[in-house]
């Protein structure tokens, strides 16, 4: 009985055909519920100050969030422990449906108060894990049904240095932006550069540097990341 009430709730915010692993026992399922009842707590509390929130808003303990007022969320979003968010930006924050970002996480938004960032759109049913650190300098755009494994680095500036003679710090930056579209996965500790659009559903080897345009269903990996083979043609066998 308990198990189909926890079923019935997690289907209700929205995680439709999710049903809990069988071999969680009765006392399991309590502590999950009251763990999340109280990150639910929480985030009711910020959601007070948040410019939108459509659904529920789960809050790990020590979040930090700055600048709550650019900030719009859709239904069932879940921050995992100390995560750190900086929305200041000239477009803010956009997250979208059963989103979930795990702990440690970082995403800032604007670094120098000289030069703010764009902003940063998430889609829907995105999972991002845990210490990812997301730079939003140029927009980033994050499609729907997107992986993100552990410790993966998205980075939209870039710095000039161009001339020898003068300190790069003083020759300004480029920000061309990232996207990764819908139903890509990005492997473990993957660090995808300025200026990378990252194709529908293709997948990055964990540890590789994205520095150009990854193909829609390509597998790239290495350092620099180079296609090493192509789903579609799996997909059609």
């Amino acid at each position: 009985m308990f198990r189909r009430l926890v079923t019935a709730l997690i289907n209700g915010a929205g995680k439709h055909d999710y049903y809990p692993d069988s071999k969680l026992t009765t006392r399991d399922l309590y502590l999950v519920i009251l763990s999340k009842a109280i990150e639910l707590a929480r985030g009711l509390i910020c959601r007070l100050f948040i410019k939108e929130s459509k659904g529920l808003l789960f809050l790990g303990s020590r979040c930090r969030i700055k600048y709550k007022s650019k900030i719009r969320l859709g239904r069932t979003v879940t921050l995992g422990r100390n995560v750190e968010i900086n929305a200041l930006s000239e477009e803010g924050i956009w997250i979208g449906n059963n989103v979930t970002i795990l702990s440690n996480t970082i995403i800032e938004c604007t670094g120098v108060l000289r030069n703010i960032g764009v902003g940063l759109t998430i889609g829907n049913n995105v999972g991002i894990a845990q210490n990812c650190f997301i730079q939003v300098r140029g927009r980033v755009v994050i499609g729907n049904d997107v992986i993100i494994g552990p410790g993966v680095s998205i980075f939209s500036e870039n710095h000039s240095f161009d001339n020898p003679d003068q300190p790069v710090s003083e020759q300004g930056e480029t920000r061309k932006g990232v996207i990764i579209e819908d139903g890509a996965w990005i492997g473990t500790k993957a660090i995808i550069l300025d200026g990378v659009c990252v194709g529908c559903n293709s997948v990055i080897a964990a540890g590789s540097v994205v520095n150009r345009d990854v193909p829609r269903f390509a597998v790239v990996g290495g350092v620099p990341a180079k296609i090493l083979k192509e789903r579609i043609k799996q997909i059609e066998n």
